[in-house]
């Protein structure tokens, strides 16, 4: 029918957890990689669990948080993210975030993708990992067009969590060609890991799968923005858009939060803009719109974000 909208060409497939510091250390590449896409492709993203609710309890808790810490700075070393100066804990479960996360998609790309980034936040900027169904969902209460009632009832529903198992088993279901990625100019090639409970494996996080007409394409782990642009030229020629750098203020606005790593990828011109909040981690700011500012958790009255 004339005026209908045209059907993506591609998918893009993001095998991810809210709690993974790989993850949290490509949002840079992610966030210009949704912008150079947008309406363009299908972005769908699946929630692995990192954190299952069947892992073993640690035999000492307070050494399995010093490990995972260290673990988080090895990795922010090389992703340059921002992390705690101090873990509470290892997280106890994805499953709260990742239920969450996946209730608030049904809300809209914008609002889900607002969602994702504030439970990320919980664990590298503010040290306290939203692995309850509480925390989670304090975690987001105050984002943005998020009608917290009706997201309390969807992550807490069958249907939600129904989506969560599948997303769960497919992420378990790797395509051949990361089984064994070639190393490449990464700290963290991607290759598909052992389950914990020794039965199979699953896609190391973050992967990337570009899917259409012409087969698919795999990114696995911690890549540079090109080798997805490669990825979707490969199947599309032609459908990355360019993007260019948004003045400082425009692209605090519309990203709401701002790692450095984030604001030279997205943002140009003199840094900061006058009006942006500032919360420092062990490794890096975080920058906040004056809009999130007031309603974020590292500004709550409450809140003790490392400084």
């Amino acid at each position: 029918m004339s005026g209908d909208p045209v059907a993506p060409r591609l998918e893009v497939v993001e095998y991810t957890d809210p709690l993974c510091p790989w993850a949290w250390g490509s949002e840079p590449t992610f966030r210009r990689l949704r912008q150079a896409l947008e309406g363009r492709v299908r972005w769908r993203r699946v929630y692995c669990i990192l954190f299952d609710d069947d892992d073993d309890p640690a035999p000492d808790p307070a050494a399995e948080t010093a490990w995972y810490a260290r673990y988080i700075e090895e990795v922010g070393a090389h992703t340059r993210a921002p992390y705690a100066a101090r873990l509470s804990r290892v997280a106890a479960s994805s499953w709260p975030a990742s239920l969450v996360a996946k209730a608030a998609e049904a809300q809209g790309e914008e609002e889900a993708v607002r969602a994702l980034r504030r439970l990320r936040e919980t664990v590298f900027v503010l040290g306290e990992p939203a692995d309850t169904l509480d925390l989670a969902l304090s975690a987001v209460r105050d984002v943005p067009g998020l009608d917290a009632a009706r997201l309390h009832r969807d992550a807490t529903s069958e249907a939600v969590r129904e989506k969560v198992l599948a997303d769960h088993a497919e992420a378990r279901r790797p395509v051949a060609e990361v089984l064994a990625p070639p190393s490449g100019d990464t700290p963290h090639p991607g290759a598909a890991k052992e389950t914990d409970d020794g039965t199979g494996l699953r896609y190391a996080l973050p992967t990337v799968l570009v899917r259409g007409e012409a087969g698919h394409r795999a990114v696995p782990g911690w890549r540079p923005y090109r080798e997805y642009v490669a990825a979707v030229e490969e199947l599309s020629p032609g459908l990355v858009a360019p993007v260019p750098p948004l003045p400082a203020n425009e692209a605090l606005r519309r990203h709401r939060t701002l790692t450095e790593p984030e604001r030279r990828a997205l943002a140009g011109g003199p840094w900061p803009p006058p009006d942006a909040d500032r919360v420092d981690t062990a490794n890096g700011p975080l920058w906040l719109c004056p809009s999130e500012a007031e309603v974020h958790p590292a500004t709550r009255p409450t809140a003790t974000p490392a400084r």
